[in-house]
């Protein structure tokens, strides 16, 4: 993982050779930024790494996820999976790069299709968590969603095997720096505006001119007249 990285990094979290990371470098663009990848102490240092696949979830999607760790819900839900042995995902994010956007960036793919990412949370074993993330081939759908086309073989595959506890650990500490730099951003925008905003001249009063008062002419059998 670079320094820039490592400078962004809000909390990681380790299993057996691999590891899920939360990021800030993406909040500005409305997302989340989770780094997941696998390695090989084994290998030279420098090329121990052996899957990276980056996910980057919406932000209203992820604090939907922390709504429901909070109150309870997810772990209802994982109890009711487990007890149903339903292996749906308690989650899952579909995303990626359009074949488009990576021509324009000079990244195309060897097949000329669009580059798929997803992420999900399932159960694991002993009431634990799997935060599984995969990259391959995927195609833009008429709506822009990049489906995946990898089947069961991706290109990069990170499993991460996480307790509850260490979930939550993870996803409220990035909310908890989410919300803090939400604030500073609205902080900014305020001053940026008090400091744009004109400061209105003090225009001194003029002094109030001398002016004779009406003389009246007061005559038996008329009403008094102002005379100019």
């Amino acid at each position: 993982m670079d320094t820039d990285r490592n400078e962004h990094q809000i909390i990681r979290k380790d299993a057996r050779a691999c590891f899920v990371e939360s990021l800030n470098d993406s909040f500005q663009f409305g997302k989340v930024h989770f780094g997941f990848a696998t390695y090989d102490m084994k290998r030279p240092e420098g090329q121990r790494q052996t899957n990276s696949v980056h996910i980057y979830m919406a932000v209203d999607e992820f604090l939907e996820l922390c709504r429901k760790l909070c109150f309870g819900e997810l772990r209802y839900m994982m109890n009711q999976r487990v007890k149903e042995g339903n292996k749906e995902p308690l989650y899952k994010c579909l995303g990626g790069t359009s074949a488009e956007k990576l021509a324009k960036i000079n990244r195309s793919r060897p097949d000329g299709m669009s580059l798929s990412r997803t992420a999900e949370l399932v159960c694991g074993k002993n009431g634990n968590f799997l935060f599984v993330a995969s990259s391959g081939p995927g195609e833009t759908n008429k709506t822009g969603l990049i489906v995946p086309r990898f089947g069961n073989s991706p290109e990069n595959h990170v499993s991460v095997s996480l307790t509850y506890e260490n979930f939550s650990g993870l996803m409220l500490t990035t909310k908890a720096h989410y919300e803090a730099w939400l604030t500073a951003w609205y902080a900014r925008q305020t001053a940026a505006k008090r400091e744009e905003t004109p400061k209105l001249e003090r225009i001194p009063a003029q002094p109030k001119e001398n002016v004779p008062e009406p003389v009246y002419s007061v005559e038996p059998g008329y009403g008094a007249a102002a005379m100019f």
